[in-house]
């Protein structure tokens, strides 16, 4: 990775963190900066403005998360094991790399606007959903999972994960998300199998 390519990272890394805690429209670009140590101008070298920042920001984290279920993808287990690690995966970053979770569910989910040009619809988020898809695509034509509507397939998917995610968010669990992570894949494979 070049320099300046891990300078791009380190920008909507922070710029992750920042539009997860405050918002996006109350997180400025000298705000970013500032979290920097870095120019505004030279902010603007590598993102033309905040718009774009946060369009890269929710591509970057839809191929983070979008790898990490391709590795599952590509093993040879059971769909009721990949969701299992799918589930572990996704509650490992929201532990580890909270802000990206965060951003998805609380920036990009509600604040359509900024997306809606040159990311609207699937286009900024289809590094995770196309991993999901194949991972449903998989498991119909081995028979482990019913043939049904991809996206009431991946609402349920995705309720559970996001709600989860949420509630821990929230202080609302009463235990460590980690304690979820069976009940929460065993609901989501019952609810899906064939």
């Amino acid at each position: 990775m070049s320099k300046k390519e891990k300078k791009r990272e380190s920008i909507i890394n922070i710029s992750l963190e920042l539009f997860s805690k405050y918002g996006f429209h109350k997180t400025t670009i000298p705000d970013i900066a500032k979290a920097l140590n870095m120019s505004v101008g030279n902010l603007y070298n590598y993102f033309k403005s905040k718009e774009i920042l946060a369009q890269d920001a929710i591509i970057y984290t839809s191929n983070y998360l979008g790898s990490k279920i391709k590795d599952i993808n590509i093993q040879d287990i059971s769909a009721k094991e990949k969701i299992k690690k799918i589930v572990e995966v996704y509650f490992k970053i929201a532990q580890d790399k909270p802000q990206m979770i965060e951003y998805f569910l609380r920036v990009y989910l509600s604040n359509r606007e900024v997306f809606k040009d040159g990311c609207s619809g699937m286009a900024c988020v289809s590094g995770f959903v196309t991993e999901i898809m194949i991972f449903f695509e998989s498991a119909v034509e081995s028979g482990e999972l019913r043939d049904q509507d991809f996206f009431s397939a991946f609402g349920l998917f995705m309720g559970y994960l996001g709600g989860m995610v949420f509630l821990k968010g929230e202080d609302i669990l009463p235990q460590e998300i980690d304690f979820y992570i069976e009940d929460i894949s065993v609901n989501i494979y019952n609810a899906l199998k064939a």
